[in-house]
């Protein structure tokens, strides 16, 4: 999400040249991204896009590789049909696109997914997953959401807001150390409140020399110093999945 410092809310970094392994679906009133698990565990997850959209490989690419440690995975469009930004727009025009695309007002979409993942995926156990715009979005559904099992919160966080703690499951946040986007200051005020406030488990990870977007958006060739620190954060994806769904 973009601050009053640097107005750019995600790099951009690598789109990946992918092509996806599952299918667009209609979910009621929006269009989806679903991968069926090898294996039918009844368990689902829920991955929430950047601000470049559902259709985005790397989003995809993410949703699959979920998708191949036994869940069923959707990639909704929450903007719900609207335009997802682009790489080239005019970011003097962006708060006034953002405006219209609120990752905290979301509830409708949600609630078509969790029962299109009930009824036609029969799912029984389902976190949610989230990058960037996605990570406020988990934040937000966590806090609401109490038949969640887990969440993952990548380089998204809720800054203006006072009830940051009341978390209804366990949670991950993983953050990069020199992320242009989201000062460490803002990170360590997370950390206090919900050190304060928190009920549940949660956890959150910095990665150190890490850009915003290193998660998903760097390709699996990118610099060797980079590699273990992506593999890491990915592995701790799927780790608090399994541990907690």
């Amino acid at each position: 999400m973009a601050n009053e410092a640097h107005p750019c809310p995600c790099d951009i970094g690598h789109r990946l040249e992918y092509g996806g392994m599952g299918q667009e679906v209609q979910v009621e009133h929006i269009k989806a991204y679903v991968t069926r698990s090898p294996v039918d565990a009844g368990k689902a997850v829920i991955v929430i896009q950047d601000i470049f959209g559902w259709q985005l490989p790397n989003t995809r690419y993410m949703a699959d590789l979920i998708a191949g440690n036994g869940y069923t995975t959707i990639v909704p469009d929450f903007f719900v049909g609207q335009e997802p930004w682009s790489p080239t727009g005019d970011w003097a025009t962006f708060p006034e696109w953002l405006k219209t695309r609120n990752a905290r007002k979301i509830n409708r979409e949600f609630d078509a997914v969790l029962r299109y993942l009930k009824q036609q995926c029969q799912a029984r156990r389902v976190g949610v997953v989230g990058f960037c715009w996605g990570g406020v979005a988990v934040h937000h559904v966590m806090m609401t959401y109490p038949e969640l099992r887990a969440g993952v919160s990548v380089y998204g966080i809720v800054k203006d807001s006072e009830d940051v703690y009341s978390l209804k499951n366990p949670t991950l946040f993983i953050f990069a150390e020199n992320d242009a986007v989201i000062p460490l200051e803002q990170v360590s005020l997370l950390t206090q409140k919900l050190k304060e406030h928190c009920k549940v488990e949660y956890q959150i990870k910095t990665f150190s020399g890490q850009t915003h977007g290193f998660v998903h958006r760097k390709k699996e060739d990118c610099l060797p110093a980079d590699k273990p620190y992506i593999d890491e954060a990915r592995r701790n994806l799927i780790e608090w999945l399994n541990k907690y769904i």
